[in-house]
């Protein structure tokens, strides 16, 4: 894979980190104050999902509205994604990941999802047949993402048009409000899809020795 390989190993655990079980989860990543993840849980309610916030305001939000709409398999989790992920999650654990309207970094390209090294991490934490949706209302962040599925990640996808009347997040009902395209790639990991991560193990808040790391 032509791309570096992320440090997984250097990963500091997030503050008051707690371990979870390795069950089939959902996850989603940035998920502000909580709008689909209350939805998405209330539509299914037996799965699990982790709902990751890394700004405290917007965390607080989605954890006081938890509270008003109880839902027993949402978990918020209050932490920067990538350090949670690394220390948590399990190889081929994650049934589905959303990442709905990231920051699309436009003075920074190599902090766009796909751009990143840790992609390849996320996708080894996904089970077999399993999805990442990636939604945006930027037109060229969506091309470019196109673009490293094909030549780089080499990853199946379907790109789809969100309808005019989907309310899954704030940003979403002000962009559609707006009259912009909001796209999402539905991207699925085929059953032999093979990750330099494979067998990389849940970190759960240790850091592997200098030995490890120069293994």
């Amino acid at each position: 894979m032509s791309i570096r390989q992320f440090q997984a190993h250097r990963m500091q655990a997030p503050r008051d980190f707690q371990q979870i079980p390795n069950t089939p989860i959902c996850v989603e990543i940035g998920a502000g104050k909580g709008k689909h993840a209350l939805l998405f849980t209330g539509q299914n309610p037996q799965t699990t999902l982790y709902a990751i916030e890394r700004t405290k305001e917007k965390f607080l939000a989605m954890q006081k509205q938890h509270q008003l709409e109880v839902r027993e398999y949402l978990n918020p989790i209050h932490a920067d994604a990538l350090p949670w992920i690394v220390h948590a999650l399990f190889p081929a654990q994650v049934e589905h990941f959303f990442i709905l309207y990231p920051n699309p970094e436009p003075h920074n390209p190599a902090q766009r999802w796909l751009n990143m090294p840790f992609f390849e991490f996320l996708i080894s934490r996904l089970k077999p047949n399993g999805t990442i949706t990636l939604a945006s209302n930027i037109p060229e962040y969506i091309d470019e993402a196109e673009q490293q599925l094909i030549e780089l990640w080499k990853l199946p996808y379907e790109k789809q048009k969100i309808a005019s009347d989907s309310a899954r997040t704030h940003f979403e009902i002000k962009y559609l409000e707006r009259g912009e395209l909001c796209q999402q790639l539905l991207i699925t990991k085929p059953q032999e899809y093979v990750t330099r991560f494979d067998d990389f193990m849940p970190l759960q808040g240790q850091i592997m020795s200098e030995s490890s790391d120069a293994e």
